[in-house]
């Protein structure tokens, strides 16, 4: 048993070194360069991967947990993870519960790093499940959370690394610029959509924060704020009902999680199922629409508001921001 585990093990450090050459290579860093010396930087969600690469750069040499599409609330680690945890100086995680799996691993002994759960410096939305009040982790909803979480995320790459503190501030300077366009083009987009029809119904809770920020009300979802919840029959007959009630013109799936349920309340309301499914706990594949923080916003909103009834004009962030802007202008 022993040897095997030692085996495994070996394996998976294999792997995370062969992961952490090829991200070196990813990012063109010059050929003769070490990266032996570069802080190791581990994040749980890819959210939060994408803005602590943008963040850090070439200063830090990051490991990313969770793959685009995964769903953290469901997430199991594996051996490979552990291995990634044991060696990092700083861990990134969102918390609030958002990755439970991954959470029980970081605070297990022998986890030595910094860590961090960027979500937790914002004060929580509540939701209730079985009866009990719990903190909503979905923070990223809103923009302006965000914006906090860049500060939070750079002031810590800061203190890892002094040295590098003026590429960590200038990379976070150029992205929140970029986030409050993007918080306030939102806005502007949810204003377009008939006031009657501002209510937005997901497969599970996870668009309250991007609600209340941006003027959609949330009339009701199919689970609460985790994928692990199973609806009953009576939540799908309660949901399609006040889905009629309230001619709701539209409701949207979740990339993260399978669709069947929510079809199966579309058909039970007689509502349409929205042609794009929603990025929620999750950016999307690489080359998707939705592959950093910002443009999965910019896709939802696209969505949202195609879907309800208003009209968009594209996300055009100004040329002073950030020049490696990753808001690509929407069609």
């Amino acid at each position: 048993m022993i040897c095997i585990f030692c085996h495994q093990r070996s394996l998976g450090m294999t792997s995370l070194l062969l992961g952490l050459w090829l991200v070196g290579c990813d990012r063109q860093s010059p050929p003769n360069t070490d990266q032996s010396d570069r802080p190791q930087v581990v994040s749980t969600s890819t959210i939060i991967a994408d803005l602590t690469k943008t963040i850090g750069g070439d200063e830090i040499t990051h490991v990313s947990i969770l793959d685009p599409g995964a769903d953290p609330h469901v997430y199991e680690p594996v051996p490979a993870d552990s291995v990634a945890l044991e060696t990092a100086d700083l861990i990134f995680y969102n918390g609030y519960n958002l990755e439970p799996g991954l959470i029980r691993l970081i605070e297990a002994a022998g986890i030595e790093a910094e860590k961090v759960a960027v979500a937790e410096t914002i004060p929580p939305l509540d939701s209730e499940y079985e009866g009990q009040r719990e903190p909503d982790p979905h923070v990223w909803g809103d923009v302006q959370n965000v914006i906090l979480m860049v500060q939070t995320i750079r002031d810590r790459l800061m203190a890892l690394s002094p040295e590098d503190r003026q590429e960590f501030s200038d990379n976070a300077e150029g992205l929140i610029e970029e986030l409050e366009q993007l918080d306030r083009w939102i806005e502007a987009q949810i204003q377009t959509i008939p006031a009657g029809s501002r209510q937005l119904v997901t497969t599970h809770d996870a668009f309250q924060y991007y609600g209340r920020a941006y003027g959609l009300e949330i009339p009701g979802t199919l689970i609460g704020i985790s994928t692990e919840e199973q609806p009953s029959a009576r939540t799908v007959k309660e949901l399609a009902d006040a889905i009629k009630r309230l001619q709701i013109k539209a409701i949207f799936a979740e990339t993260t999680i399978n669709p069947a349920l929510i079809k199966a309340v579309a058909k039970e309301s007689g509502v349409a199922l929205a042609n794009q499914a929603l990025y929620s706990d999750s950016i999307g594949a690489s080359g998707s629409d939705g592959d950093s923080y910002l443009k999965m916003q910019v896709a939802n909103t696209r969505a949202i508001v195609g879907e309800l009834g208003g009209q968009f004009r594209s996300f055009q962030p100004s040329a002073e921001t950030n020049p490696n802007s990753q808001g690509q202008t929407s069609p």
